[in-house]
């Protein structure tokens, strides 16, 4: 074991050396080598070269196979939790859980490495005295050094990330994304997709979420030209006229070619199951039709923008959702064309109609389809695991941590079914600005979310709801 304490400056909840606003701090870190844990089926190898200490830990192949260490922090607070390990060549980068204090696990990516390095850190939040982390082989077949803790600032992102892509962003929009901010890192919005279902939350437990989703799907032309009317944007003041905050997606009907053998698959025309459109063949022929039919849907959507803009309405608005999924048109020919629309739409709606309102979140946590720094002022991720899995989503939240260089923008849940349990996001420092629990049986079945948990998470401290948003037209 190896403790370390010495003096660094702190900015902007950030370790910065150099600046004006600098206090000095205790920095702590302690090792622990992995041979001196608690195994249980692993055993201690000198056999590969580079490792620290007396030996490293191998034989991470049945899943329950583990080494134990004890931390003893000075202080109850967040801490740096980083490792050492390498991966033999060809095995691919590898998953480990990770049980801290006998939680649910969460997990830490690996990346393969054939020489001993040490990972990017994590987060965890640690009690004052004697902590137990526990590492479990998860995907296994890695060799494990040593772990290191260490103790850090405040996990909230710059002031400077509270600047938004668009410039021009209306005061109110500012606002918004300054409360975002200041958030980030302290608690996690609740959030609800469609206004019926935050209602029926309100009957149920009391307590309504701090975001209402909404969809622009029958605004699309296709749609209305099958006698679909929408209210979602009435529904939207009527939601931001009560305090709350408005995202909306878009389930963008294909502008032709849906595929209607029996009459009813136009309503699903936003999958690629249920259109023949050609997005990579639109985007590649701007004199095309099926190009100007997208600047035609994308001008509707416009005018319904406008009325929310001129309401001074800020929107989370979250278009090509689950791109990378391919399941939904504009997906489905791969990640160049999905990002040349997603600019179009920027463009379009930003520079010709001059929207302001708009906060831009992208919803990919992959950077072959990250459309670039200057569209996007949100991360996002779309989380469905099993009925009752309350973990944290972790490697969904690390891979968006890493797309973004290091918390450089905010991260959101803006999708999910079973919600995370607020007590594990606090104690991993899982950041996530806000979560959206998807509408019908993935919040009401009382499986997927039980009513018990429902309660729980609403009433969590960690958990903003309604009733708890300040006056976001001029948060400052």
């Amino acid at each position: 074991m190896k403790k370390v304490l010495g003096v660094t400056c702190i900015i902007c909840g950030l370790l910065i050396s150099g600046c004006s606003k600098e206090k000095t701090v205790q920095k702590y870190e302690q090792v622990e080598q992995a041979e001196n844990g608690i195994l249980k089926g692993v055993k201690v190898s000198k056999k590969e070269l580079g490792y620290s200490g007396e030996g490293y830990v191998t034989n991470f192949n049945d899943p329950q196979d583990s080494v134990t260490f004890k931390v003893k922090a000075p202080s109850k607070g967040t801490y740096t939790l980083k490792v050492r390990y390498r991966i033999s060549s060809g095995f691919g980068d590898k998953h480990t859980k990770i049980i801290l204090n006998g939680e649910p696990s969460r997990e830490m990516i690996l990346p393969e490495s054939n020489k001993f390095r040490e990972a990017t850190g994590i987060k965890i939040m640690l009690n004052k005295g004697e902590n137990i982390i526990q590492f479990v082989s998860g995907w296994g077949y890695y060799d494990l050094d040593y772990i290191k803790v260490q103790s850090v600032s405040s996990n909230s992102i710059h002031h400077e990330e509270a600047t938004l892509v668009n410039s021009k962003a209306t005061k109110e929009t500012k606002s918004l994304m300054r409360y975002l901010v200041d958030q980030y890192g302290k608690s996690i919005l609740s959030g609800q997709q469609d206004l019926a279902e935050a209602e029926w939350l309100n009957k149920t437990i009391g307590k309504k979420p701090a975001i209402v989703g909404f969809d622009f799907r029958d605004y699309s032309n296709s749609a209305v030209k099958h006698g679909r009317k929408s209210q979602q944007v009435k529904q939207a003041m009527q939601w931001n006229k009560e305090g709350g905050i408005v995202t909306f997606s878009w389930h963008w009907i294909a502008p032709k070619n849906l595929i209607n053998q029996t009459g009813t698959e136009w309503d699903t025309g936003y999958l690629k199951k249920s259109t023949t459109f050609d997005i990579q063949y639109a985007m590649d022929h701007p004199k095309s039709e099926e190009y100007k039919l997208l600047l035609k849907d994308i001008d509707t959507i416009a005018i319904q923008l406008q009325r929310l803009q001129e309401a001074n309405i800020p929107v989370l608005f979250r278009p090509l959702h689950e791109a990378e999924g391919g399941w939904f048109w504009w997906g489905a020919k791969g990640p160049e064309p999905a990002k040349k629309l997603y600019i179009l739409l920027y463009d379009r709606l930003t520079n010709h109609y001059k929207l302001n309102n708009l906060i831009w979140v992208w919803n990919s946590v992959s950077p072959e389809w990250y459309p670039g720094d200057k569209y996007v002022d949100i991360i996002s991720y779309d989380s469905y695991p099993s009925a009752g899995d309350y973990r944290p989503a972790s490697i969904a939240y690390d891979q968006s941590v890493s797309l973004v260089n290091n918390k450089r923008k905010l991260i959101a849940l803006s999708e999910n079914g079973p919600i995370p349990d607020p007590d594990l996001l606090e104690k991993y420092q899982i950041s996530w600005s806000w979560f959206l629990t998807w509408r019908g049986h993935f919040l009401k079945d009382g499986k997927l979310n039980d009513i018990d948990h429902l309660t729980r998470v609403y009433n969590s401290p960690y958990v903003i709801t309604l009733d708890e948003l300040p006056n976001l037209k001029s948060y400052k």
